[in-house]
């Protein structure tokens, strides 16, 4: 049978580290939930997603099927990040994705591009759903933000998502990412009507 003493301090320690919990929880939640945006920008929903230290930031429209989102990750300015989505399977290959990227003057771009393998050519071109309005990116604070609007494929507010994030070359060319850990974990199936 445990000692007294020895039992308070037990409860002592669960009743901390389940505060400790509880608050990191809500710092999370509260971090997607107080993103701001410039220009007057605002979404309805958020999701911190779970790896790579991203979220997405969205307002669905009912009326035509789209979705206006903003996708966050953290990098450096030698770094890419990407978010996209898969209209045919639950991983990488196959995934229409947005790449923002700078180069070496800051300025950052966006490349939409079908990643046709896990060895993809990054070549710009045209996405596997509607992208009504082109895309845009910007770094602050240490990381990029995409915003872009896309017809949700199949008119479905459940769609296979990806992201991720990787280095640039010394020119400014994407390199691939790391093919362990967080990276390997990057996908979600997102519900866009209820989070």
């Amino acid at each position: 049978m445990a000692r007294p003493g020895h039992r308070a301090s037990l409860l002592l320690f669960l009743a901390v580290a389940t505060t400790v919990l509880l608050l990191a929880a809500g710092a999370t939640a509260q971090g997607c939930a107080n993103a701001t945006f410039p220009a007057g920008r605002s979404f309805e929903r958020c999701d911190t997603l779970p790896v790579l230290g991203a979220s997405l930031h969205w307002t669905y429209h009912a009326g035509n099927g789209t979705a206006e989102l903003a996708f966050r990750a953290p990098s450096g300015s030698g770094g890419w990040v990407a978010w996209g989505i898969n209209t045919a399977g639950a991983g990488m290959a196959g995934s229409s994705v947005f790449v923002a990227s700078q180069n070496a003057g800051g300025a950052v771009s966006v490349l939409t591009t079908v990643l046709e393998s896990t060895s993809p050519s990054l070549k710009n071109g045209t996405l596997k759903f509607d992208v009504p309005v082109p895309p845009t990116a910007e770094y602050a604070g240490g990381a990029y933000t995409i915003y872009v609007t896309v017809a949700l494929p199949g008119n479905s507010t459940t769609q296979n998502t990806v992201w991720q994030a990787g280095p640039l070359s010394g020119s400014g060319a994407i390199l691939p990412h790391p093919m362990s850990g967080a990276n390997l974990h990057s996908v979600k199936k997102q519900d866009f009507l209820s989070g």
